[in-house]
């Protein structure tokens, strides 16, 4: 087994590489095709010409190919092909014209929707940060079908093969307004679609149509918050969509009635299976050069079809006989007795015949009465599940039995009325008890609710139409329920009304259920703008004593720059902060801390802390004195506040650091292109313990050192342990940043402190204070 998986994922892998190289040759003879006709030469020159003036260029081949086509095109990629050329400033950048003609190339060359999708993804949104993509088909009735995917888990499209009419989706609702459309599931967006558990970010829907009628949709997924769209990404999405809706006019999904147009017998066929009452599947045979049938492809399937694994109708409708049931290859089974019916032409019948699913890998199945025949080129299998009429009466009373539903029929010319048990219960009557007939209900009704109940009569009764309602009833034993009445008229040949049928249904525990949840979602408003509100006016706290810097502060002979990264949830306070400032003795206090917790209690205790340092460093006192000093303040001053802080005092005159810790993670020094830790002192986190000790450590920096600090959520990560964590960050300090080029941009001071918020990947999401000095 394990040889064979691992056969199957190699062939997996170089089947998806062939793909790609698909795709990348039929965009390269497109090229070769317009050189072709402009230089009159033949495809063996055409191909040398490419490779020669792609080399003179110094492009690739596929990016030559690509402007080739663009320059040939007058369609809309060639258009923003030409737009971005014209606006961009970064030559390094990728093309987006060989994205989108690569996606169109493969959305070209798929054998289906799944690799089109997966074409797309590939060449042009993932350069943009998407995850996946979905490609949706839109029907008359509001359902959606997934037409194709990519980037999901191996499961998850099965789940969502197809959507009801009126289940809100981000699709429905951008099909709904005719219009590009996005979600922030992050910010809140209480819509429910494919890949949510697994990327529960950002969705951009975007309608798919030629010819102004919309055929469907594009839904574009990503697992962090939906990204700015600029109005040229937004043009390069529609120019996508666009592909997406020629796949579905060109594999649209399949249409029985019109695969089988052509021919008149198969559409009598269609027919006449629709009007049966058994369950009923079309077969196609499927022949080898040979002409022997080698499977069978499922063509249709009628009103009555019941799938024992629970999948829908469109999921079977398509799929070969095997495919969709494997347990039909067992020997005497369903799919030996289709070949024998196709190689004879003689009809099979059986009484009892055993019929099976696989659902979730254990096999259930079913007796049934099946009868197999031949029509035309196809094969027509029907069946009845041989459930048993005493049985089937039971299971009946029982359901209706838990689920409080009590039927009645009422023969309004002789007046007689048929209850069953169960509506003798909800009325609370005795058996021997007499019926109430519909036009007394109204006298058995709360008052409020008789005008809805008289709707429900005239609807029923005079306009002969099917109706229901909702009204309390009122039992003789003093009991009010809640119930639920739907009924039918029944018409003679006339059109005249002869009787009416219909249930009730006992809804008081669902209605006493939606009061205690509409009550609790009161509460849970109420609580979710206190929580708001707290943590606004925590952010506001934050903002005013500690605003975040985005230019370089100059003290004395130090360049000083701050960066300050929220954590990614909403209303997520945290207690991070830092401080640099010049003391009146002469000396610059450089320090950063990290108070443990969220919301406004972290965010009082961070300026707490942050002040009384700055107070306490007037005394002229050490690093190690000065944090001795705050643990106290932490430990008596605030309510269970504990935190961690870096403090050092900066002599500008000797450029000589005195620094010290209190369980924090150590500075970073950058030296002539190579980042190192500074040793690791001893310090006991603040407020832990009444009184405790610090360790004072010294560095002498020099003209062009760059010292960094830093809060853990730089670097924290769940799956790595802090060494790596400090080994990862100490690679990308010594990363080279470019110049700034002019007196407008942002410093290479600034520069490295921005390389290190992209490329550190830490995900506790905590905040982030990084503060970087750079001795003059």
């Amino acid at each position: 087994m394990g040889r064979l998986a691992g056969a199957v994922e190699r062939l997996q892998r170089e089947l998806q590489h062939a793909h790609l190289q698909a795709e990348g040759r039929a965009l390269i003879d497109l090229a070769k095709g317009i050189l072709v006709e402009r230089l009159g030469c033949s495809p063996a020159e055409a191909g040398r010409q490419l490779d020669t003036l792609a080399d003179q260029a110094g492009l690739q081949v596929l990016e030559l190919a690509a402007d080739l086509v663009n320059q040939a095109s007058r369609d809309r990629i060639a258009e923003l092909a030409r737009d971005f050329v014209a606006t961009t400033t970064d030559p390094a950048s990728p093309s987006t014209g060989l994205r989108l003609r690569s996606a169109e190339a493969g959305a070209l060359a798929g054998d289906d929707a799944d690799a089109v999708a997966q074409s797309i993804l590939d060449n042009a949104l993932r350069p943009l940060g998407a995850r996946a993509v979905a490609i949706w088909a839109a029907h008359s009735n509001q359902s959606l079908t997934l037409a194709g995917s990519a980037g999901f888990s191996e499961h998850e499209p099965d789940r969502w093969r197809y959507v009801p009419p009126g289940v809100p989706t981000p699709a429905r609702r951008a099909l709904d307004h005719r219009d590009t459309s996005g979600f922030d599931t992050l910010a809140g967006a209480a819509l429910s679609s494919i890949g949510q558990l697994e990327l529960p970010g950002g969705r951009l829907v975007v309608p798919a149509g030629t010819g102004g009628r919309i055929t469907g949709a594009m839904e574009i997924c990503w697992a962090e918050p939906l990204p700015e769209q600029s109005q040229a990404l937004l043009r390069q999405f529609e120019v996508l969509a666009t592909l997406c809706a020629t796949v579905l006019e060109t594999r649209p999904a399949a249409d029985d009635r019109t695969v089988g147009k052509d021919d008149p017998r198969f559409t009598e066929l269609l027919d006449l299976v629709d009007g049966l009452d058994e369950a009923c599947m079309v077969l196609q045979p499927l022949l080898d050069d040979a002409g022997t049938p080698v499977g069978f492809r499922i063509r249709h399937v009628n009103l009555g079809f019941v799938d024992f694994a629970g999948r829908p109708r469109n999921l079977i409708v398509g799929s070969r006989l095997l495919e969709a049931y494997p347990l039909a290859a067992e020997p005497g089974g369903l799919f030996e007795k289709v070949e024998h019916v196709v190689a004879t032409g003689e009809p099979f019948r059986a009484d009892r015949m055993y019929l099976a699913a696989l659902v979730d890998g254990v096999p259930l199945g079913t007796e049934a009465r099946v009868a197999i025949s031949r029509s035309g080129d196809h094969v027509v299998v029907t069946w009845r599940l041989d459930d048993g009429t005493p049985r089937v009466a039971s299971l009946l009373q029982h359901a209706q039995r838990l689920g409080r539903i009590g039927g009645f029929e009422e023969d309004l010319l002789t007046g007689e009325i048929a209850w069953n048990d169960t509506l003798y219960d909800l009325h609370g009557l005795p058996p021997t008890a007499p019926p109430i007939a519909l036009e007394q209900l109204p006298a058995h009704v709360h008052p409020d609710d008789e005008h809805a109940i008289g709707r429900f009569l005239r609807t029923l009764l005079h306009h002969q139409r099917p109706a229901s309602t909702a009204f309390r009833l009122q039992r003789a034993d003093g009991i009010a329920r809640h119930i639920r009445v739907v009924a039918e008229p029944v018409l003679d040949d006339t059109g005249r009304i002869t009787a009416v049928r219909g249930a009730y249904q006992d809804v008081s525990a669902q209605h006493w259920t939606e009061v205690a949840l509409a009550a609790t979602r009161d509460q849970l408003v109420h609580t979710e703008q206190h929580a708001a509100e707290r943590s606004r006016l925590a952010l506001q706290l934050q903002h005013a004593i500690m605003p975040p810097s985005r230019g370089t502060q100059h003290l004395h002979n130090l360049s000083v720059a701050v960066r300050y990264r929220p954590a990614e949830k909403d209303h997520l306070v945290g207690g991070d902060w830092y401080d640099a400032v010049a003391l009146p003795h002469g000396q610059i206090l450089l320090c950063v801390g990290d108070v443990a917790g969220h919301g406004i209690e972290a965010a009082t205790g961070m300026v707490a802390l942050r002040n009384a340092l700055r107070g306490l460093a007037a005394t002229g006192a050490g690093p190690a004195q000065l944090l001795a000093w705050l643990n106290s303040v932490t430990h008596h001053l605030t309510d269970n506040v504990t935190a961690t802080a870096v403090c050092g005092l900066y002599q500008p005159e000797t450029r000589r650091l005195h620094w010290a810790r209190a369980g924090h993670l150590p500075p970073v020094l950058l030296r002539d292109g190579k980042a190192t830790t500074l040793p690791t002192i001893g310090g006991l986190l603040l407020g832990a313990l009444d009184h405790t000790e610090y360790q004072e450590d010294e560095v002498q920096l020099q003209p062009g050192d760059t010292l960094m600090m830093y809060t853990d959520g730089l670097i924290e990560r769940r799956d790595r342990s802090v060494a790596d964590s400090l080994d990862n960050l100490l690679t990308i300090a010594q990363m080279p940043v470019a110049m700034p080029a002019g007196p407008q941009e942002p410093t290479d001071l600034e520069r490295r402190l921005d390389l290190l918020l992209r490329y550190t990947n830490a995900d506790t999401d905590d905040d982030t204070c990084l503060i970087g000095v750079r001795v003059g």
